[in-house]
């Protein structure tokens, strides 16, 4: 859903010429962020596990408008943090004036760009969501070879893939 996201923003930040901020699901991780801001064409990614530096962000903005690109999308994941929040205490960065860090990102953003943001956050919808065929007939898979192994009596294994082929693992 967040790489999907991401794609749906695109037309609408192209047609409006703004910096869109995709927030995404990642407190203290990034790897959701980072997967779903490459696959999805953000121009931006921001992860916990690198601090930021809000006037590289900004460069960054500034140069895609001199270069004629009308607009942005930066994913950043909820933990994504300055480098000067990463030099305070953790109770210092929990009280903060803005919703998320990505509204507070996009008021220094505009601040210092002067480009108009918006953010979009899609929450928890990011957990939910049907699961792709491949992976129901999977599941099946996996659940009938540990049924099997059950009446078997072959206990003491985990039931997994191994070469695309189901594999018992001790």
């Amino acid at each position: 859903l967040a790489t999907q996201t991401i794609d749906c923003i695109h037309t609408t930040a192209a047609s409006h010429g703004r910096v869109f901020i995709v927030e995404i699901m990642g407190h203290k991780v990034g790897w959701l962020t980072l997967h779903a801001g490459i696959a999805g064409g953000a121009d931006i990614i921001l992860v916990p596990e690198i601090p930021y530096d809000i006037n590289k962000v900004a460069a960054a903005v500034n140069k895609r408008a001199k270069e004629g690109k009308r607009f942005s999308i930066i994913a950043v994941a909820e933990g994504a943090i300055s480098k000067e929040q990463a030099a305070l205490s953790k109770k210092y960065i929990a009280t903060r004036q803005y919703p998320s860090i990505s509204y507070e990102i996009g008021a220094k953003i505009s601040e210092l760009t002067g480009q108009e943001v918006r953010v979009a956050v899609p929450g928890h919808m990011q957990r939910g969501g049907s699961p792709c065929p491949y992976d129901r007939v999977l599941s099946t898979r996996l659940g009938a070879a540990a049924g099997k192994m059950i009446l078997d009596g072959e206990f003491g294994y985990l039931v997994g893939m191994k070469n695309n082929h189901i594999a018992k693992i001790p």
